[in-house]
């Protein structure tokens, strides 16, 4: 796949109401169970830490490849 087209599917997905929809979703569930989650339930703590964070790659990967098209372009732009 051409690093534009990836970027477009990058674009798309991060304006997709779904998309963002379901990632909030999750992002709320798992805060909401880090939250109410008993002082000794260490294990269900790490768990949704470390899908927060899983999430938040997924979002930065994404934003990445739209930032480095981005990047691409102006380089591009200066060396015509």
């Amino acid at each position: 796949m051409s690093n534009e087209l990836r970027e477009e599917h990058a674009k798309r997905l991060l304006d997709d109401q779904l998309f963002v929809e379901a990632f909030d979703t999750l992002e709320k569930n798992l805060l909401d169970t880090w939250t109410h989650s008993s002082v000794n339930d260490v294990d269900s703590r790490e768990q949704c830490w470390l899908s927060l964070r899983l999430l938040e790659r997924i979002r930065l990967h994404l934003t990445s490849i739209i930032e480095t098209g981005n990047m691409a372009r102006k380089i591009q732009e200066y060396q015509i």
